[in-house]
C-alpha cells in the first residue's frame, strides 16, 4: 500500500475509533483520546471525567471495550489507559456533550449558551467560542454564536493551543451541531510578551579613545616656520578679477576653436564675390527691360489692327 493510502487508512481508523468510544463511554464523560503504536503493541490514553464507570466493576467494562478493538478494529494487543481530566469544564469534548444534553432536555439555547461559557470563564480559561447552528428556534435553521475573551481561528496556533470538540442535540425539529473551542489557562501564544520591572540594568560605558572632540581640539595644528628673510610671494591682485580674466580666455579659446577653417569648406559651396552679383544683377533687369518693350508693341499693333476692322 502506498504511503498516501495508509495515511488515509490510518485517519480513517482513528476517526472510527473515537466515535466508537463516544458512543460507548458517553455517561462516563469521554473527553478524548491518544493513539500511539509501540512495539509491544498499539498504546491508547482515555480521558474521562468519571474513570471508574469506564473501568467498570471488577475491570469489566474495560474488558469488554479491548475485545471490541481486536475484533472490529483489527488491533494488535491494544493497552488502555484510563485517566481522569482534572477540570471538565476546560475540556471542549466534555463541555459540547454536556451542552447538547441541556439542548435536549429542553434548555433555552441562549441560557444554556451564556451559562457554560460564564463556567468555562469562571474555571480560567483565556478565551472561549460556542457556535450551535441548526434549527435552535422555528422551522428556518440559523448559526448562533457565543465569545468570551481571546480566540485563535486560523494558523498555527489555532491547531496547537486551541482545544476543539463537537457534540450534536437531537432535537424534535431535527439536530443541532455544537462546536465549542477553548484556549486553556496558561498558553503561549506567539504574540504574547513579558515586561520584567524589578531587573537591574548594567551601566554601559563609553569608550570614547583617542578621538574625542576636546582632544582634538586641544591638539595643536602644526604651522610651518616662516622667517621674515624668505621672500614670500603675495598676490595684489583681486582674486575675483584673476577668476575673471581665467573665464573670458577660456571662452575666447572655445570660440576660436568652433570657428570653421577655410580649406575645410567644400569646394561646391563657393561664396560668389560682390561684383559678380551685381553683373548678374544687370543682366536680370536688362532681359526684363525687353521683355516690357516686346509687350508694349504687341499691344499696339493689335489696337491698329481692330481701328481698320471698325472703318
Amino acid at each position: 500500500m502506498a504511503d498516501e493510502h495508509q495515511f488515509i487508512e490510518n485517519g480513517l481508523q482513528r476517526a472510527q475509533i473515537d466515535e466508537f468510544f463516544a458512543k460507548e463511554l458517553g455517561r462516563a464523560g469521554y473527553g478524548g483520546m491518544d493513539i500511539a503504536k509501540t512495539p509491544m503493541g498499539t498504546q491508547i490514553v482515555l480521558k474521562a471525567e468519571k474513570p471508574g464507570m469506564v473501568i467498570g466493576k471488577g475491570g469489566k467494562n474495560i474488558r469488554k471495550i479491548t475485545r471490541e478493538l481486536t475484533d472490529r478494529f483489527g488491533m494488535d494487543d491494544p493497552q488502555i489507559d484510563v485517566q481522569e481530566v482534572d477540570e471538565p469544564d476546560l475540556n471542549a469534548r466534555i463541555v459540547a456533550d454536556r451542552l447538547a444534553n441541556a439542548l435536549e432536555r429542553g434548555w433555552y439555547f441562549r441560557k444554556a449558551g451564556h451559562t457554560t461559557i460564564d463556567r468555562i470563564m469562571d474555571s480560567g480559561a483565556l478565551g472561549a467560542e460556542i457556535v450551535l447552528s441548526g434549527k435552535v428556534t422555528g422551522a428556518r435553521s440559523r448559526v448562533e454564536k457565543f465569545n468570551r475573551g481571546y480566540i485563535k481561528h486560523n494558523g498555527e496556533p489555532a491547531q496547537e493551543v486551541v482545544d476543539e470538540g463537537q457534540g450534536v442535540a437531537v432535537m424534535k425539529l431535527g439536530t443541532i451541531g455544537v462546536t465549542v473551542k477553548i484556549i486553556p489557562p496558561g498558553a503561549q501564544l506567539p504574540d504574547d510578551f513579558r515586561i520584567n520591572e524589578d531587573v537591574e540594568v548594567e551601566a554601559v560605558e563609553q569608550d570614547l579613545g583617542s578621538d574625542d572632540v576636546d582632544d582634538l581640539i586641544d591638539d595643536d595644528a602644526e604651522i610651518p616656520d616662516v622667517s621674515e628673510e624668505d621672500d614670500v610671494e603675495i598676490p595684489d591682485d583681486d582674486p575675483a578679477d584673476i577668476i575673471d580674466e581665467e573665464i573670458v580666455e577660456e571662452v575666447v579659446e572655445e570660440t576660436t576653436e568652433a570657428a570653421p577653417v577655410g580649406d575645410e569648406l567644400d569646394e561646391e559651396e563657393v561664396i560668389p564675390e560682390d561684383d559678380e552679383i551685381e553683373a548678374e544683377l544687370d543682366e536680370l533687369d536688362e532681359d526684363v527691360a525687353d521683355e516690357a518693350a516686346d509687350l508694349v508693341s504687341e499691344m499696339e499693333d493689335a489696337d491698329a489692327e481692330d481701328e481698320e476692322t471698325e472703318e
